[in-house]
């Protein structure tokens, strides 16, 4: 039979270590994704990133985006964070909005008529068509920094 100091001891410990798990959990859990995009040729308007967490829908639907936001231009690069990511495999688009719609412009041949980037820089033709979120992936980790180039064209 426990005595009164010994469920004392009993419940102070198990609300301890419920509280480190807790925090464990947390800490592990707590990522940040910085985002360098360089090569911006605009001055005004705002380049606008999503974050996707799988093929469906990338780079162009918003299907599997799981944080996105738009950054003002400021000069030829610009650096956002995103936090509260999970550890796993992401892939970045970017748009360099300049029409205020939040999407890529692209010409009846599906050409793309506004600024644009991928992580990890894929070649983008007309040969290679719309990189795959394969070619765009990367690891999350703790806190993972990735640069993406704008591109104002299709790769020759």
């Amino acid at each position: 039979m426990l005595t009164k100091a010994s469920k004392f001891v009993l419940f102070f410990l198990s609300t301890a270590a419920s509280i480190g798990l807790a925090c464990t959990v947390k800490a592990e859990s707590s990522t940040t994704l910085t985002v360098v995009v360089n090569g911006i040729k605009n001055q005004k308007g705002q380049i606008c990133l999503r974050v996707f967490s799988s093929e469906k829908g990338f780079p162009f639907s918003d299907t599997s985006e799981v944080k996105s936001g738009c950054t003002q231009i400021t000069g030829s690069s610009i650096k956002k964070q995103f936090t509260g990511l999970k550890p796993g495999t992401y892939a970045v688009a970017v748009v360099d909005d300049q029409n205020g719609d939040y999407i890529l412009n692209r010409d009846f041949l599906g050409i793309p008529q506004e600024g644009f980037g991928i992580s990890n820089n894929p070649t983008v033709s007309v040969i290679t068509g719309a990189p795959k979120f394969g070619d765009a992936s990367f690891a999350l980790n703790k806190n993972t920094k990735i640069n993406i180039v704008m591109k104002y064209g299709l790769d020759p």
